[in-house]
């Protein structure tokens, strides 16, 4: 292929082998695109021993005991692993036992920044050894946002990384650092230029990651043009919108995609019959295997709506909550499903027990793992009112089994879903913008008006399966932005 990149995407986590959101789906989906595209692409990740199986992954060792010098004064030993996502994509894995082998969770130490700061510089020091000189080191969330402030600042990594050009994403930008930015006392926190803090240093962990990024990549992007522009607001920048404002020239947005391959009705395994857009009777037929499966009476003339997020503040539980009573005294069945919020939890539980044959709530990630697509191909409806959402890949896949979303006009939200009009046939969901309930409970009952109507309800669920929301779309729109930053002259701080 002419022109062919060399991509490195650095990640804390990539499905299949370690996963806790979006996170981990996009950075397994974007480097599978571009891989298909012809780019000669590879992946950097931590190897959480007590999550990720090696035997089950088929790892093998590359290179063993290596020792790596965060600074004059720390000194760290690491390994590394190799597998494959693809036949031709490698996934480096970064091992240090003594950061990343003693959680059975991904997340949750006490010492996230210091874990993280290891784990940069490991990346560094693998595409050192690998002599992998890279066109782009493409950075995902805070976790990995030391990486570009180190190749900006430290000159040990321009021998194999000189012509590297650097890229943070910014999947939300709520987590900055270890723990919440907003907890760190103003005299203590991080105005990103000063040298970093060795390992014991209890400062470390206030250093913030985020910020270090947006001040040291190349480009910066988020996950939808939407959410691009709502961060260099007050309400949604996150005390770093000044930053971001100063760099909006490099700033970016680009939606988020999906994995056709993996998500295609016609062909998934976990669906009681598959289907098609010029097919959707199979919906039918999956609709009532799902109120079965729950408990639920099957029946599929009632409306049934679902939830697959995470049961937090910021995809709307809390709005939710409060509006569900009112919701299951009309004629629908509802099915929630997923981990999060214990204090939403425990209310969802309350509220199930008193409607025992409407609503289904199962607060279980693996749960909702291995039932996920199965809950879309069965529901009418999928609803996501977040408060705020960077881009969501929920109601993308949702769209891809016809389970219109209906959602709150924020983020990759309003980017994705367009308000149906049933008199043009245009749109594809039922989205509302006020903050309030009664916007929330308008948007609900326009869907389930318009439900009413089987005709024009069937020709919106197909509608809403030829929307293209693939990844290999946004992996152009990826190397195309590569491209771009590949133009610019670069200026590091160390005189080289």
């Amino acid at each position: 292929m002419a022109n062919k990149l060399k991509i490195v995407h650095i990640a804390s986590e990539v499905a299949p082998f370690s996963k806790t959101g979006g996170l981990g789906d996009v950075s397994r989906s974007l480097p599978k695109a571009q891989n298909r595209l012809g780019h000669d692409v590879l992946i950097i990740t931590p190897l959480y021993g007590q999550v990720i199986d090696i035997e089950k992954h088929d790892l093998e060792p590359v290179f063993e005991n290596v020792k790596i010098y965060l600074n004059s004064v720390d000194e760290v030993e690491v390994s590394y692993w190799k597998g494959y996502l693809m036949e031709d994509l490698p996934v480096y894995f970064v091992e240090c036992k003594k950061y990343f082998s003693k959680k059975k969770k991904i997340y949750g130490s006490s010492h996230e920044n210091a874990r993280f700061l290891v784990f940069a510089v490991a990346a560094l020091k693998l595409l050192s050894l690998l002599k992998f000189k890279a066109d782009i080191v493409h950075c995902h969330d805070w976790q990995t946002g030391l990486i570009p402030f180190y190749l900006k600042n430290d000159f040990r990594y321009s021998k194999t990384l000189k012509k590297a050009r650097t890229i943070f994403t910014i999947h939300n930008l709520i987590f900055q650092l270890g723990h919440n930015w907003w907890d760190v006392p103003l005299a203590d926190r991080d105005y990103g230029r000063r040298r970093l803090p060795h390992l014991d240093d209890p400062a470390i962990e206030n250093i913030n990651f985020a910020k270090r990024a947006i001040l040291s990549a190349d480009i910066i992007n988020t996950v939808s043009e939407q959410y691009r522009d709502e961060i260099m607001t007050k309400r949604f920048g996150q005390d770093l919108q000044r930053i971001l404002k100063n760099r909006s020239d490099h700033l970016f947005g680009i939606i988020n995609g999906i994995d056709y391959h993996a998500y295609n009705p016609e062909n998934d395994t976990s669906l009681f019959r598959n289907y098609n857009a010029e097919k959707i009777s199979g919906k039918i037929e999956n609709k009532k295997a799902l109120q079965k499966k729950f408990g639920l009476p099957a029946d599929p003339k009632i409306p049934l709506l679902c939830a697959t997020s995470r049961v937090t503040f910021q995809k709307g539980f809390e709005q939710i909550i409060r509006l569900l009573p009112q919701f299951l005294r009309l004629e629908v069945q509802f099915v929630i499903i997923g981990s999060g919020d214990k204090k939403y939890i425990k209310e969802l539980l309350k509220i199930a027990r008193q409607y025992p044959k409407k609503l289904v709530v199962i607060p279980s990630h693996e749960e909702n793992q291995k039932y996920e697509t199965l809950v879309y191909a069965g529901s009418d409806f999928f609803l996501l009112p977040s408060v705020h959402e960077p881009c969501g890949i929920n109601q993308l896949i949702a769209l891809r089994y016809g389970c219109i979303p209906i959602v709150r006009e924020v983020g990759g939200l309003y980017d994705t879903v367009s308000n149906y009009n049933p008199s043009t046939g245009s749109g594809s969901g039922f989205t509302f913008k006020g903050e309030d309930d009664f916007s929330f409970y308008s948007a609900v009952i326009r869907g389930l008006e318009n439900y009413r109507h089987l005709d024009s309800w069937k020709k919106l669920i197909k509608k809403a399966m030829e929307e293209s929301n693939s990844w290999e779309i946004s992996a152009k729109k990826y190397i195309k932005l590569y491209r771009k930053v590949m133009k610019l002259k670069i200026k590091n701080n160390y005189g080289k």
